[in-house]
């Protein structure tokens, strides 16, 4: 097939060195033991398809002494098909982060863990024992599939979240990588084998596809090729109404469709979403998935491989920014691509079967599994598992997993179901986590319940500002100003990144703050909490000294419009980003200044209200759906004109 986006003479660097890696060996085999603490440039690429990435420890970069060599280590992610985290495993991973990294885990926002800070001459020793606890670190990152999501909830009669469960799986196997390269080098040739994969998936995946346009093209690797994909591929299963997956931020997203008697029909189809931006870059994007259509059951190993094979042979082998499978979409349409896709499948797809709308869900707090047991959900704030004064998280968890076996499933918003629980269990597992001081879902400010943060720094080589370490003080600032505004009860999602590729799905959220400069960011408005619309760009750089100030008049102006049970993302996005810049640009701040400042005073006039009077106000713009202030000078020109 002809790549028409792509001159084939004129390719990337880390093209070139994949085509000669032998299948993702060179240059890491020889590299691993040739003395020194670190990967060179061509083993850093390759070492991503096995899912670790070399870092600095940028903390010290900036402070170390002229001439002090840097600190190199390792960031190893785990490859979690819909979350799923077997009890031995997490004890492994647990014990590993203890021994060779620096004593935490990291929850990622596609239900997986990462450990930080193991060196490079302990790497082979704890992926080896990683895999041989039930685990794999292969496909977490490079440029094939990602990790596939899935609901996380373990419902055992809803039917369709097992059916969602169950075929993530199948699809990481389905285009796991086959030349085994990673046996070969971190278990010298051993292949642990924790579950042996569907037979349905081996002959699915080794079957040439039907149409004009080749699905396999090697015996080594049959779908990727000795190049694999131009970038990587991120693949979700949602069922319907449940949007916990982020369902249109994936490259390829399905939704579980079954009959009346609950039985698994088939998936509607979505492909093309994508988050991934750089700053000034308009040619980088972010877009929503598209959907294509309804594939039945029987046929849906076909249609993933034609999509995946279309993006092997169509994305930008060239330019890197541009090579995610949604510039394909966007550039192409919808219609196109459809054509296009009837190469690899050539039978035309059935029209997408309607759906309930979507919702968020975090599962957090004590929940019945259908079959007499319980999961109860445990939040992570911004994913990331330690011990400290007021919270003994790891403590917790390690002793729930070494005492009662049970399994842990990951969410894709970074925290973590127990499963499994019987009732007699319930009460000495819910004693641990008081004990540990690990709070009830009621008991979790909102506003960071519904938050998320990347890593940044110090260990992320591409942050250009903090994240995880600022949101929980940005967090309490912006309540601390909600409060003084009135708007006490209010709550929103809010995603935080310490750079434009959108680790965190910030370009969804109600509120984001995307890294732009030291201490500076982007602001985004607009998404929805139900994350099924993108954001907008609000602000360039908004510097975190002006947090309040650039704030307050988007919540003074959402508190005086908004209508009845209106969002903060709704109303910014009714509102539109100009309209909110205009508002923004004439305000004039509530906060008498202090004098000595020599700051204007606000002189627009106020008056106070009793808590009857107020109550009855707010009563009013429920009924009628109007603003407060509509309705009071509505009321005030009837009764003095």
């Amino acid at each position: 097939m002809t790549n028409t986006l792509t001159n084939p003479v004129k390719v990337s660097k880390v093209e070139v060195l994949k085509q000669k890696s032998n299948f993702l060996r060179g240059p890491i085999n020889t590299e691993l033991t040739d003395g020194n603490p670190f990967f060179s440039q061509d083993g850093m690429q390759i070492l991503k398809f096995h899912g670790s990435y070399q870092q600095k420890e940028r903390d010290f970069e900036k402070n170390k002494v002229k001439g002090e060599e840097s600190q190199y280590s390792m960031m190893l992610r785990t490859r979690s098909p819909g979350g799923v985290i077997p009890w031995q495993l997490y004890v492994a991973l647990d014990k590993l982060c203890d021994k060779y990294g620096n004593h935490t885990l990291r929850a990622t926002t596609r239900q997986g863990f990462q450990i930080h800070g193991i060196l490079k001459e302990n790497l082979k020793t704890v992926i080896a024992d990683i895999t041989r606890n039930m685990g794999s670190t292969v496909g977490a990152c490079g440029d094939i599939n990602r990790n596939v999501m899935a609901p996380s909830a373990p419902f055992k009669n809803k039917p369709e979240y097992k059916y969602a469960r169950e075929y993530a799986f199948k699809i990481a196997d389905l285009l796991a990588p086959q030349a085994g390269a990673y046996y070969d080098i971190w278990l010298d040739g051993e292949v642990a084998v924790t579950s042996s994969e569907a037979p349905e998936v081996t002959e699915a995946r080794n079957r040439q596809g039907t149409g004009t346009a080749k699905t396999n093209i090697s015996d080594t690797e049959p779908i990727y090729g000795v190049q694999y994909l131009p970038r990587k591929f991120k693949i979700a299963i949602a069922v319907a109404g449940d949007n916990s997956v982020d369902l249109y931020t994936n490259d390829l997203a399905l939704v579980v469709i079954t009959n009346a008697q609950k039985e698994l029909e088939g998936f509607n189809v979505y492909v093309g979403g994508g988050l991934g931006r750089a700053h000034n870059n308009d040619a980088t994007i972010v877009r929503m998935a598209d959907s294509i259509g309804f594939v039945p059951v029987a046929q849906i190993y076909d249609v993933i491989k034609a999509i995946v094979s279309l993006q092997r042979d169509y994305g930008d082998r060239h330019n890197r920014r541009h090579s995610r499978f949604k510039h394909i979409l966007n550039e192409w349409g919808v219609e196109k691509f459809k054509q296009v896709l009837l190469d690899y499948y050539p039978t035309k797809l059935d029209e997408v079967r309607e759906l309930p709308d979507f919702k968020y869900q975090d599962y957090l707090g004590w929940h019945e599994q259908g079959d007499g047991k319980y999961f109860v959900g445990v939040s992570i704030e911004n994913g990331r598992v330690s011990d400290r004064e007021d919270l003994k998280l790891k403590t917790a968890l390690r002793e729930i997993s070494e005492k009662f076996h049970h399994d842990f499933v990951l969410t894709p918003n970074h925290n973590l179901l127990i499963t499994e629980v019987a009732a007699d269990e319930k009460e000495e597992i819910q004693k641990i986590l008081d004990r540990c001081g690990v709070l009830a879902p009621d008991q979790i400010d909102s506003l960071v319940r519904y938050s998320m943060a990347c890593p940044a720094f110090p260990t992320c080589g591409l942050a250009i500002a903090e994240s995880e370490r600022a949101l929980p003080s940005v967090l309490a600032r912006i309540r601390k100003l909600l409060v003084r505004l009135g708007l006490e009860n209010e709550t929103f999602v809010t995603r935080m990144t310490g750079c434009p590729n959108g680790c965190a799905r910030p370009y969804m959220a109600e509120l984001a703050f995307v890294g732009s400069a030291v201490d500076e960011y982007q602001i985004w408005l607009g998404g929805s909490f139900n994350s099924t619309r993108l954001a907008q760009p609000y602000v360039q750089r908004l510097h975190i000294n002006n947090l309040e100030k650039g704030l307050e008049p988007l919540f003074v102006y959402f508190r005086n419009e908004r209508v009845a049970g209106e969002t903060f993302g709704d109303f910014c996005d009714r509102k539109g980003i100009e309209d909110l810049r205009k508002f923004a640009e004439t305000y004039v701040s509530e906060v008498e200044e202090s004098e000595s400042k020599g700051k204007r005073k606000d002189v627009r006039h106020r008056v106070t209200l009793s808590a009857k009077s107020y109550e009855l106000l707010k009563k009013a713009v429920e009924e009628k759906g109007a603003s407060m202030k509509d309705l009071v000078e509505t009321a005030l020109e009837k009764y003095l004109g």
